[in-house]
């Protein structure tokens, strides 16, 4: 490992999805000097603990523009990176128990068709027709997209690297980020463990769960939480069809897709924020008993291993995305809340273009701005897998 540069136009703090993808197109954008600090591995956090899901249903217009856009960036990756990113495009199925999540998946669907995509409202008979595996007898109905599905996250983060070192870009695992140096109201440099100082006119917080510690190294509140998450894998699994949607009953935040030949399976999340990554026996059961609940034949299938992660979660469930008026040069990319990986070129080609043009062309990102909150100018995003 060589020493950092003594200087840089674009210091990226954390080496998960987002990171990296904003390192890629920073340099494809031909932005300078760009370093990314990684404390461990990169993809080592949430990115590769995440279940990979990529869908165009959600509740807001700037979500779903988000997907649209890194849609298009996985349909061609292959072709640009060199990478499968082994998308399956199995489709997605939310299913809805009480009056007020069928009011969102149908709100949703409005949303979605006045901006030409396809979706499905399904009633319990016609799941049930399609999937009969679920239990129906407690839903109102359910929305699906069949255009949908998962893809890897680990494949499409080395797709990332790749191109971002191949631009010139340099990469730093193992290099934790100690300080932020701000004179006047602007940053001045970041500094490492090591001792090494990186001089540099913008950072950017891309520390996913810690984004909040990172902010306060400029004296910044933001408001990005960490909390625990776990999912189970279960061994092979031959008696549910090799191929069905990712299915998820935003009654609990529970939800279930294929993974190989068995189950992936998700398990609760805390109620409390924490950055504790351990595997409980509770959430097992948890686990075991919703799943039994939708899918009665999981009966007999056996738990064989889990993980935990952990969501980086704002107050409205969407991303906080751009600069701080009051120090320049620091730009967030964090509380991404779920949904980072799908999302994630579309997040570097927004944050690339904001710093190399002066702002985001592609899509605009104002409401996605950090100061939103102070403001109370929050946009709620309802459609998640996870319960506040």
């Amino acid at each position: 490992m060589g020493p950092l540069p003594s200087r840089a136009e674009v210091v990226i703090i954390g080496g998960g999805i987002i990171g990296v993808s904003i390192a890629y197109y920073l340099a494809k954008k031909g932005a300078g000097k760009v370093v990314l600090l990684e404390r461990g591995i990169m993809g080592e956090g949430s990115t590769g603990k995440c279940a990979g899901g990529i869908r165009t249903q959600f509740s807001t217009e700037i979500n779903i523009r988000f997907s649209l856009l890194s849609l298009k960036v996985f349909e061609g990756f292959q072709a640009e990176f060199g990478v499968d990113p082994e998308f399956h495009p199995v489709g997605y199925l939310f299913l809805a128990a009480h009056e007020r999540q069928w009011q969102v998946l149908n709100a949703n669907a409005q949303l979605m068709q006045t901006m030409g995509l396809g979706v499905e409202l399904l009633d319990p008979d016609e799941i049930r027709r399609r999937w009969p595996f679920l239990r129906v007898d407690d839903l109102l109905g359910g929305s699906y997209t069949k255009g949908d599905g998962y893809a890897g996250p680990y494949e499409v983060l080395q797709g990332f690297a790749k191109g971002a070192r191949r631009l010139g870009a340099m990469l730093r695992e193992g290099t934790e980020v100690t300080g932020i140096q701000v004179k006047k109201g602007r940053v001045q440099a970041v500094e490492v463990a090591t001792g090494e100082r990186v001089v540099t006119p913008v950072v950017i917080n891309a520390a996913g769960p810690y984004a909040g510690q990172v902010a306060a190294m400029v004296g910044l509140d933001l408001p990005v939480r960490p909390v625990r998450r776990q999912l189970f894998f279960t061994d092979p699994f031959q008696e549910l069809p090799s191929c069905f949607p990712l299915v998820i009953d935003l009654e609990h935040g529970w939800y279930m897709r294929r993974e190989g030949e068995g189950l992936l399976l998700a398990g609760p999340q805390d109620a409390e924020s924490s950055f504790n990554e351990r595997v409980d026996f509770e959430a097992q059961e948890w686990t075991a008993a919703r799943s039994l609940h939708r899918v009665p034949i999981l009966e007999r299938a056996r738990i064989v291993r889990g993980w935990a992660g952990l969501y980086d979660i704002s107050p409205d469930h969407h991303a906080i995305v751009g600069p701080f008026p009051e120090i320049r040069g620091f730009i967030c990319a964090n509380g991404f809340s779920g949904h980072g990986f799908q999302h994630s070129p579309a997040v570097g080609i927004l944050v690339a273009e904001l710093i190399a043009e002066g702002q985001a062309k592609t899509i605009d990102i104002y409401p996605l701005r950090p100061q939103r909150f102070r403001e109370g100018d929050l946009i709620y995003e309802p459609l998640t897998a996870f319960r506040d």
